[in-house]
């Protein structure tokens, strides 16, 4: 009996811990909602980059894919905005974005082969601005 007795304080002790850390996640993730970035109608912007686990060759596949099937990869070339940095990476990330942003209305996602995801936090960097549309 003294073993159960010691068994019922343990996961008494856990539940109450665990009742006082829910309020402290759920005010997090309230806090987290409140500052992801919004457009001026109020709807959530999101970016769609690279995946960095990704291989190189696999992203430059999904790059030549995008900038060959809608993307504007313009500001990708030298002497342009979104030249620097020159990887792999970058260069897909910015063609991702602009491919999604342009076709999302139309069903297009951000996948790319499992090349990419959807960030809430905007790429953009210096001169090179990511477009992002409703």
């Amino acid at each position: 009996m003294s073993s159960s007795g010691s068994d019922r304080g343990c996961c008494n002790s856990s539940r109450r811990s665990m009742s006082s850390t829910l309020p402290r996640i759920l005010l997090a993730l309230l806090f987290l909602s409140s500052i992801a970035p919004k457009s001026a109608d109020g709807q959530f912007q999101d970016w769609c980059i690279a995946d960095e686990q990704t291989p190189a060759e696999e992203l430059q596949r999904a790059l030549d894919w995008a900038c060959g099937n809608g993307a504007d990869c313009r500001k990708l070339q030298v002497n342009q905005p979104c030249y620097l940095p020159n990887t792999v990476k970058d260069h897909a990330s910015f063609a991702f974005n602009s491919y999604y942003q342009k076709l999302k209305h139309k069903g297009a996602s951000c996948y790319f082969n499992a090349a990419a995801l959807i960030t809430a936090l905007d790429p953009s960097h210096g001169s090179c601005k990511y477009e992002v549309l409703p």
